[in-house]
């Protein structure tokens, strides 16, 4: 089922185009009925009763729905093997992450009921005339919807985009050339786009989205959020990093950077192996889309167009229950025998590498090191054996051959140097083994080695520590007594995801061969009681944190996470891969120009109270300047008799009586510390405590010692307040800076009388008792000395210094100081926590609302009479026009 509502993402991001028809599942689907509120992106419960009509509709349910997850990955836990006359045989495929996840949750309360559906694709190509049959074959059997890419999208997409660009700079590796990783080609980006489009249209044939939870796996569906996202805004989705997320200054690299991000951002909870993967991916959130985050509880969370997207860091396990049936197979018994018969029992001491044949498992290193601990320790050759068990690379190209070329050759050259007639110091395996055969492995090595040079996970440490504990069967044919306490040693690289959790192995630096010969010679002379401490250690840890652990952890914390979906208001915005939802409380609106300039022509005492920067003007602007325009609009309103209009400006007093004409109607809040009123050609008027600024000579040396330190920062001296501003400054740098100022400044000026304060982006010193609140306070109380009480007042603001007015003028109603049919609008800019119950996007919104309400006010003034409320909204629009 293709949905339309994709083709503008697919268009910007691929260039448009149509593609081939999907495959369908071969059997006719009866529609869901949707019934969540904000599903549909154009409807939306924004009145009570709606709500809860919908709410009480789902509560007819007969029977509480069964829990459902959907699972995302570019392969399906599934082997297909053509049969000899024709059709195809489709089994589990038990080495799948994917199926260990859904066989090891039976273990977990509550989950052993839990339903699973698989959309994902095949190992193999599956021609078109079978494409139906085996796509029905694999959901009634195995609930399973394949993904049929076409073979030329297909290679690009996946040998293409995934493994030639963002599996080689997710570990680091840039392309200085295009031997070296490849340039970036705008059509695999395209591919890429389009592979996942197809992916989310096969979820929409399977998804119920009020009920299902959706899991989508690792780089390989990286914008897939984005597709679900937009199409359902309220859609529960996590998503899982298998491999590693590079620092900013390597991911920044990459032309479509910030697609990527936010495409991720679209997920409510987002998962990695380990701190650092997360910590970086929170880094380029930072420095390249501006996002702040924070511990909430113990989970870190970004706020993200008012949507919490929680970050998850757990490492995933190995599935106990299969490697334990793996070691009580006969064969696995039979291959240890073996192997003892080689190795053991001629007095060998085995050592063992299991990886990849790719640029990043540093096989080549490890031959190397293993080299140096023959040359350095001579007391191991014709003892210590390395077997290095090389597994078909899943990449190709030019530097998988390189790497199978030198390792080869790295092989023969120790070999002859150090081998003897009865004795081979290193044997490479690069044929495919059985799972059994490298358990068995596992069981005889005296220590294993783990040297890659960057790696997502590895949970080959994992699987040794469970088959070194080995079981009552393995104990006989190793000859070992049923309370032998079991040893085993670990040398492992500090680039790869298990290393943080094995705290008894030697971490090693890859890339320093003499300390990876050293760490080979310390585990083989380690005293026997600690390789058993240090054992029983890592047991503790991996059969307690298996799969099962892991997933039901990840999918407990999306539960909590999407808890509070259908109690915000949703819709989204942006186009293309830019595309994200706004997540509001329902009582939380954005402000329609119509119902403001209504409620203002039907008034006659109004109070008006507007911040400047970041309001009227842009934070990100130069000049601060208000065009002509600008102070034409703010000085109809300040001409209307039926207006007390207050700013709320960082400017001196000079340079506000240049801006405005003399009007008795304008108050002035300079730099939040005066309340100011121009009558005429009369002087200002300071309505707040008169101060010493006196203060300022301690403040500005200080300031200015940090400013020559952070790059980007600068000094901003107001008429009564001064300001440290690090907005151009790196943000982790900045914000350290900015916190050592702030105790720095609050230790030199614990004798005055100001207050230090640090905001985003800003540390602020000003006197003490000064803030908006007070000036709307005043506001207020003089125009009830006038006799005049309020009956509209709009407050807009755009920071935390506003929040203060919002409280005032909120909590003014049904107060003294107003009318009692008095209409309220508090504002805020962007949608954010806020004391105020509107919001409009950014400063051209305002400055078109302010027009409007000056042309209104303009009318008013050359005698146009005002028109019917029936008419308002059309005189809206051109007001604003």
């Amino acid at each position: 089922m293709a949905s339309r509502s994709y083709s503008d993402l697919v268009e910007l991001a691929s260039g448009g185009g149509e593609e081939p028809p999907l495959p369908s599942l071969g059997r006719s689907r009866i529609p869901r009925v949707v019934t969540a509120p904000g599903i549909v992106p154009d409807l939306d419960c924004s009145d009570d009763d709606d709500a809860d009509a919908a709410s009480a509709a789902s509560d007819q349910s007969p029977h509480a729905p069964r829990e459902r997850t959907i699972i995302v990955a570019n392969q399906l836990p599934i082997r297909a093997s053509r049969r000899a006359g024709g059709g195809w045989d489709l089994s589990w495929d038990e080495d799948s992450l994917l199926r260990q996840v859904k066989e090891s949750l039976r273990a977990h309360h509550g989950r052993a009921d839990m339903e699973f559906v698989y959309v994902g694709g095949l190992r193999d190509d599956i021609p078109v005339a079978d494409q139906d049959k085996v796509a029905h074959d694999l959901f009634e059997g195995f609930r399973c919807v394949p993904t049929f890419l076409p073979a030329e999208l297909r290679s690009r997409f996946y040998h293409g985009f995934c493994k030639q660009q963002l599996w080689p700079l997710f570990h680091y590796m840039l392309p200085l050339s295009p031997e070296l990783g490849g340039r970036f080609d705008r059509t695999l980006w395209q591919a890429y786009v389009s592979a996942n489009k197809i992916f989310a249209d096969k979820i929409l044939e399977v998804i119920n989205p009020d009920e299902d939870f959706v899991w989508v796996h690792d780089y390989h569906l990286m914008v897939l959020p984005t597709f679900l996202r937009k199409r359902f805004n309220r859609v529960r989705l996590g998503f899982f990093l298998h491999s590693p997320f590079p620092s900013s200054e390597i991911y920044k690299t990459l032309p479509v950077r910030e697609e990527l991000l936010r495409a991720l951002l679209n997920a409510d909870l987002i998962g990695f192996h380990t701190f650092d993967y997360a910590r970086h991916f929170l880094s380029c959130c930072s420095r390249m889309l501006g996002l702040k985050y924070e511990s909430q509880r113990g989970y870190i969370a970004l706020e993200y167009y008012g949507r919490t997207v929680t970050i998850k860091i757990l490492p995933v396990g190995v599935h106990l229950v299969q490697l334990q049936s793996v070691l009580n197979l006969p064969e696995t018994g039979v291959k240890v025998a073996e192997l003892l018969k080689q190795f053991c029992d001629r007095d060998r001491i085995l050592m063992l590498g299991v990886d990849d044949m790719d640029i990043f498992k540093g096989i080549s290193l490890k031959l190397l090191a293993f080299e140096q601990l023959l040359i350095q320790h001579q007391e191991w050759r014709g003892k210590v054996v390395l077997v290095q068990i090389a597994n078909p690379a899943r990449g190709r190209g030019k530097d998988v051959q390189e790497v199978q070329d030198e390792s080869y050759a790295m092989v023969k050259r120790i070999n002859e140097a150090f081998g003897q007639p009865d004795y081979q110091p290193v044997i490479l395996i690069d044929r495919p083994l059985q799972f059994y055969e490298r358990m068995a492995y596992y069981v005889v090595t005296e220590c294993c080695l783990v040297t890659a040079v960057r790696d997502g996970m590895n949970l080959i440490p994992y699987e040794y520590i469970i088959a070194r504990q080995g079981n009552e069967k393995i104990d006989r044919i190793l000859g070992l007594s049923p309370s032998t306490r079991k040893k085993s040693m670990l040398v492992v690289s500090e680039f790869i995801g298990c290393s943080p959790s094995l705290s008894g192995a030697i971490r090693v630096n890859p890339w320093n061969i003499d300390t990876v010969a050293d760490a080979m010679d310390s585990a083989l002379e380690i005293p026997e009681g600690e390789k058993v401490l240090r054992h029983e250690k890592h047991h503790k840890f991996v059969s307690t944190h298996d799969v099962g652990y892991w997933a039901n952890s990840f999918l407990q914390d999306l539960e909590r996470t999407c808890q509070d979906h259908n109690k915000r208001r949703c819709w989204g915005i942006g186009f293309g891969l830019r595309f994200r939802v706004v997540a509001l409380d329902t009582s939380f609106k954005k402000l329609a120009v119509e119902q403001l300039v209504s409620a203002y022509r039907r008034t006659t005492r109004r109070a008006i109270l507007l911040d400047y920067d970041g309001t009227l003007m842009p934070q990100t602007s130069f000049g601060k300047n208000p065009s002509s325009k600008t102070i034409d609009m703010l000085n109809s309103l300040c001409r209307d008799k039926n207006n007390m209009v207050l700013l709320a400006s960082t400017k001196t007093r000079a340079t506000l009586s240049e801006w405005f004409s003399p009007c008795e109607n304008l108050g002035l809040a300079a730099e939040h510390g005066y309340f100011l009123r121009l009558r005429g050609d009369a002087e200002w008027e300071t309505c707040a405590p008169a101060t010493d600024g006196s203060w300022k000579q301690i403040v500005e040396p200080v300031m200015k010692t940090y400013t020559e330190t952070t790059d980007g920062s600068t000094i901003e001296d107001k008429e009564t307040a001064i300001v440290w501003c690090y907005e151009d400054a790196d943000p982790d740098f900045g914000s350290c800076q900015a916190k050592e100022l702030h105790d720095h400044l609050e230790s030199v000026l614990s004798n005055e009388p100001v207050s230090v304060k640090a905001d985003v982006n800003h540390v602020e010193v000003k006197p003490q008792g000064v803030n908006k609140g007070l000036v709307a306070k005043r506001l207020l109380s003089t125009m009830q000395e006038r006799g005049v009480l309020p009956d509209f007042i709009l407050c807009i603001g755009d920071d935390r210094s506003d929040e203060d007015m919002f409280e005032v003028i909120t909590t003014a109603v049904d107060g003294p100081c107003l009318d009692p049919e008095a209409t309220v609008f508090a504002c805020t800019v962007g949608r954010k926590p806020s004391k105020a119950k509107y919001y409009l996007d950014d400063p051209s919104d305002i400055v078109r609302l302010i027009q409007a309400l000056a042309n209104v006010s303009d009318q008013s003034s050359q005698g146009t009479a005002p028109p019917s409320s029936s008419s308002s909204s059309a005189d809206s629009d051109t007001a604003l026009r």
